[in-house]
């Protein structure tokens, strides 16, 4: 009789490092695809794995079945890692005994760049050079994004944070019928089912050889699962990646624009977490991707599925290296009212041929549009002539702008259009302010921006299905 499970060394080799995978593994559409084409999974098992509400949970499913899924699952499952950057992990369960028994015994998941105390005193490493400062070590410990260690470290740092609550789970706010009616004419096309397709692109941990300036952005994870569960309730279908060089950013994002199934949605959103400086954002091997590129991948010319349907970016990463310490306010209170004590951990993040798309099939001028136009992109920070800042991120509860993102679109998103919450989270971050009393980042502020071409307004019409 043929064996039907897994091999025993294989099935070992899983239970042995399923905490690792559960905490690290990015289970998305892509992950799930390579397994359902190697008849790993069936349809149904697909389903219940992507249905899981959290990313923990999506990795446990999928560690439950694969054991019962045959010989040939385990190496299916290692190849469907490395198609989806996660070749660290398949590293993890393919290594040899002997140096697993190594790893067990050392610190191999130490991150690399951990602040270290010692009587009061904490050492931070820059990319300078490693700086002392004095602080009182019963007070939140701020970071700068600043070196990288790889994804398979584990351990927790020694931040603390005193808001440790978690961010905002209130139910999506559902649009009323009378809304709709009075609004939908004035506004871009919002009632398919899904509304589009979501990309999440988040990078966490830095390769410490590669890109060795570049700390780990702790706090992201939260930012990638909270637009995930936000923008799912909003009806769209959202594709997670984790930690990707700026190649696999770039492959990744053109494999996105090339979906055939963007000309049966109205509307596609494309958020990019990581490190950053003016005008791109960085992979985890410490190159940069262009944001003008990404923009240029969506507009009229290279993404025609999406002409005339909004295309909807937020970018959490810095545009620069400064600091805004803000300036005191004429005739205000003496100090700022912030919705919440906060810790400063950015520094870094804060670092066919053209005439037949002419005419029509009977020779006749097609209406033509502008290369690029629909679009709207929320940044995290500010661009200005003389001062590009730094973006702030909680350990705990995530970044400002996506935590604010989050709130907005859950309370605001059924009667408010687009550009109007991206001003009402200006209004929201310009009230923080950073709270780390006795270091450079205490009352540290942020400023968000965005960017328009919209040409109607743009309303998500939550949780309402029109009949056509």
């Amino acid at each position: 009789m043929l064996e039907c499970g897994m091999l025993e060394r294989d099935r070992l080799a899983l239970r042995k490092r399923s905490a690792v995978l559960c905490k690290q593994m990015v289970v998305d559409e892509l992950l799930i695809q390579s397994l359902q084409a190697d008849d790993i999974l069936t349809e149904s098992m697909a389903e219940s794995i992507l249905a899981e509400q959290t990313s923990q949970k999506r990795s446990w499913r999928l560690l439950f079945l694969l054991p019962k899924r045959g010989p040939r699952a385990f190496s299916s499952f290692c190849s469907a890692l490395q198609d989806t950057e996660q070749q660290h992990l398949r590293a993890l369960l393919t290594q040899s005994p002997e140096k697993d028994g190594r790893e067990r015994h050392g610190d191999s998941f130490q991150p690399e760049a951990e602040p270290e105390r010692e009587a009061g005193r904490l050492f931070l490493q820059t990319p300078e050079k490693k700086r002392e400062r004095f602080v009182d070590s019963s007070l939140p410990l701020p970071t700068q994004e600043v070196i990288a260690a790889k994804r398979a470290r584990t351990h927790e740092s020694m931040e603390m944070s005193l808001d440790a609550d978690s961010p905002i789970t209130t139910p999506v706010l559902p649009c009323t019928d009378d809304f709709y009616l009075s609004h939908c004419q004035q506004s871009y096309r919002m009632g398919s089912s899904p509304r589009g397709f979501a990309l999440v692109i988040s990078n966490v941990t830095f390769d410490p050889c590669a890109a060795p300036d570049l700390d780990p952005r702790k706090g992201g994870e939260v930012d990638e699962e909270v637009l995930r569960k936000v923008f799912t309730e909003l009806d769209y279908l959202v594709t997670v990646r984790r930690d990707l060089t700026a190649q696999g950013m770039q492959m990744c994002i053109e494999q996105f624009c090339r979906r055939p199934d963007h000309r049966t949605v109205d509307s596609c959103v494309v958020c990019l977490l990581s490190h950053g400086v003016e005008g791109a954002v960085y992979g985890t091997d410490g190159q940069l991707l262009q944001l003008d590129w990404v923009f240029e991948s969506f507009d009229n010319a290279h993404c025609p599925l999406l002409q005339n349907k909004p295309k909807m970016f937020f970018i959490q990463a810095c545009r620069g290296e400064e600091m805004d310490c803000g300036v005191e306010q004429i005739d205000g209170p003496e100090r700022t009212c912030s919705p919440s004590c906060e810790q400063r951990d950015a520094g870094r993040e804060g670092e066919g041929d053209a005439d037949s798309r002419q005419r029509g099939e009977m020779g006749r001028p097609r209406i033509k549009l502008p290369q690029r136009s629909d679009m709207i992109c929320g940044f995290a920070s500010l661009k200005g002539q003389r001062l590009c800042t730094a973006a702030m991120r909680n350990t705990k509860r995530g970044s400002w702008f996506i935590q604010e993102i989050n709130t907005a679109l859950r309370l605001r998103a059924r009667d408010t259009h687009l550009a109007d919450i991206l001003v009402q989270v200006n209004g929201r971050i310009k009230e923080r302010e950073g709270y780390a009393p006795g270091t450079a980042h205490h009352r540290c502020k942020e400023m968000s921006e965005f960017t328009s071409s919209l040409c109607k307004d743009l309303y998500l019409f939550p949780k309402y299905h029109p009949q056509y």
